[in-house]
């Protein structure tokens, strides 16, 4: 039986907000604050929250802690086999579309799946599989994809040969060219208005209910994505929407272009560790060898990217809402009960890994990882991640091309050996050729 849930004391409640989660809220959720994720840095937030969250594990016997929040309730799980319980339960009778959720991203993707109700999900996410395809490791357009990837490289590659140098913001305005072609299309390679469209709707979201809805925005946002799946190019994710429902398409398209950005964060991370360890580089540069330049499935680099976001997780919690009353050990807790899956503690809990705070990409490829119901890079169970594969496809041909230069990490001391600091900011990361000034 799962150990019953307990409830916080309010001096434990109060820990709980202030030092695990008020740091999360202030880094943004939806769109990271740069001014708060060097913070964020400087006072290694996560590290902090993991050794609350320790502590109150141990100081409960491994039971769920039932945070207040008003007159909210949440509960954040500790224990692996608890977030199994919610992963495998989802959507019923655990939901994805929480209270919070709902009220954050119905900002820029009202109609999007992660916030779908349960009858909405039954054609939403069948049609997110099917154009993201979900179950192939590599997507039939693959090819079309790493070109795209090639493209971007080719941008950051040209930065280099003109200054021998590039930041996080370099790279973002490259990533994103990849992003909107392989989501819409060589033409939407250099839309950058529609990625200030998107940030400004996702900066509101960050601020949920507190902030006032921008329908005209929204509207505006929404009419440059459909311009693109009216006669869409072959190749691209909107060519497979087109077939399988346009009208789908608009509602879900916000989110591909969330998930890849976040993604874009944990490439640059696993590039600066890249920079840092030349033994990492040579291996990724020996597998891309015999691949060429085609869409390959590049198993160590997918590695990299994966445990680039076990130990800086991108979705700082994974959270769920009760359907109805849920017996949970020898309590009952009411129907719209809120759970909390806090990433960063369970990816770097040293009571169950050893290479807790190591990067150790080969835990991905032996299955140790993989096995774990406590890592969740793309979440789990049946509401997971339907774009992973082709998230790990891009970042990895990217990481890949990058790392054929010689690159050097501006806190290469920091990430050249383990342990790995909890928190790193990759706002702030910059890169040169070595022997560069």
């Amino acid at each position: 039986m799962s150990p019953t849930p307990v409830d916080l004391t309010p001096a434990e409640n109060v820990r709980v907000l202030g030092k695990v989660l008020a740091p999360l809220v202030a880094q943004g959720a939806i769109v990271r604050r740069p001014r708060m994720t060097a913070w964020a840095e400087r006072h290694q937030t996560d590290r902090t929250a993991r050794a609350v969250l320790a502590d109150l594990r141990a100081r409960h016997g491994g039971a769920p802690l039932v945070v207040r929040l008003g007159t909210r309730r949440l509960v954040v799980v500790v224990e692996p086999d608890d977030v199994r319980r919610l992963l495998e339960g989802s959507p019923e009778p655990f939901t994805p579309a929480t209270k919070e959720k709902r009220a954050a991203l119905a900002h820029f993707q009202p109609e999007g799946v992660l916030i779908s109700s349960t009858a909405e999900r039954w054609h939403r996410r069948p049609f997110n599989e099917k154009v993201l395809q979900t179950d192939q490791p590599v997507h039939d357009d693959g090819a079309a994809v790493v070109d795209a990837v090639q493209r971007g490289a080719a941008d950051l590659s040209r930065e280099l040969g003109a200054s021998g140098r590039f930041d996080a913001e370099t790279f973002t305005d490259a990533w994103w060219g990849t992003v909107l072609e392989v989501v819409l299309g060589s033409r939407a390679r250099g839309d950058r208005e529609l990625v200030a469209l998107l940030n400004t709707l996702r900066g509101d979201a960050n601020w949920s209910w507190l902030h006032p809805a921008r329908p005209d925005v929204r509207e505006e946002l929404e009419g440059r994505i459909a311009s693109y799946l009216l006669n869409p190019e072959p190749g691209c994710l909107a060519a497979v929407a087109h077939q399988c429902g346009p009208a789908t398409a608009v509602g879900q398209v916000p989110h591909w272009l969330f998930a890849f950005d976040a993604a874009g964060a944990a490439t640059l991370r696993a590039l600066a560790i890249v920079a840092a360890r030349p033994a990492v580089r040579e291996r990724l540069l020996a597998e891309a060898e015999p691949a060429g330049q085609g869409p390959a499935l590049l198993p160590y680099a997918r590695a990299c990217v994966l445990e680039s976001l076990r130990l800086w997780p991108t979705t700082f919690a994974v959270l769920r809402d009760s359907t109805g009353p849920t017996d949970w050990g020898e309590r009952t807790l009411p129907a719209h009960t809120g759970f909390a899956v806090v990433s960063s503690f369970f990816h770097r809990d040293p009571d169950r890994l050893e290479h807790a705070d190591a990067f150790l990409p080969e835990a991905w490829l032996d299955g140790r990882n993989n096995a774990d119901w406590g890592l969740v890079p793309f979440s789990g169970g049946p509401a997971a991640c339907p774009g992973r594969n082709l998230v790990l496809l891009v970042a990895s041909h990217m990481l890949t091309r990058l790392a054929g230069h010689d690159l050097r990490v501006a806190r290469g001391r920091y990430l050249a050996r383990d342990p790995l600091p909890a928190t790193v900011d990759h706002l702030g990361l910059r890169f040169r050729v070595a022997g560069s000034r």
